[in-house]
């Protein structure tokens, strides 16, 4: 039903797929496979749809808004219920992703400060009349020294959403 009120309203708009998939910044293969019902638009995309054509998402949904029976209305409330659900897997995943990049963020930085405290500041043995050893050196000790000064706040930023973005029970 969605497939083909999607591509009935954009014809009746005198919008090409190539016109609509420029509003709404997809594809063009994208409206095609919606119109195909080879996929489907997520929530939010559809209240893209609907703002582009101008149309209801019950329209879209292939609701009759002239009819507003119980029944109709109870139909709406459980496919808005379904979006909402799909919005919020989605946020749960997003917050999920970001919660694990800030550990292993943190365990990166734990892991490259011990390897500095354990190879003891290398570059003051180095052989600075040797032009490479010398360059070599430079690099390393402006590494260490941003490092020393920029990790520890990273850290405490990354600690801090850790804790912010951990599963609530």
């Amino acid at each position: 039903m969605l497939k083909e009120n999607i591509k009935s309203i954009r014809k009746s708009k005198g919008l090409s797929q190539e016109e609509l998939a420029i509003k709404l910044n997809v594809v063009r293969q994208t409206i095609s496979k919606w119109e195909q019902g080879l996929s489907v638009p997520d929530s939010e995309m559809l209240v893209s749809i609907s703002e582009v054509l101008e149309t209801p998402v019950s329209i879209l949904l292939g609701e009759n808004i002239s009819e507003t029976k119980v029944d109709d209305l109870k139909a709406i409330s459980e496919k808005l219920e379904v979006i909402n659900l799909q919005l919020l897997q989605g946020k749960k995943a997003r917050r999920k992703m970001l919660h694990w990049m800030l550990i292993t963020l943190c365990a990166i930085i734990i892991i490259i400060f011990i390897s500095l405290v354990l190879c003891n500041s290398p570059y003051l043995n180095l052989d600075y009349n040797d032009p490479e050893s010398a360059v070599l050196g430079f690099a390393f000790h402006s590494f260490e020294w941003l490092f020393i000064r920029i990790a520890p706040i990273i850290l405490i930023v990354s600690i801090v959403g850790v804790v912010l973005t951990r599963k609530k029970v």
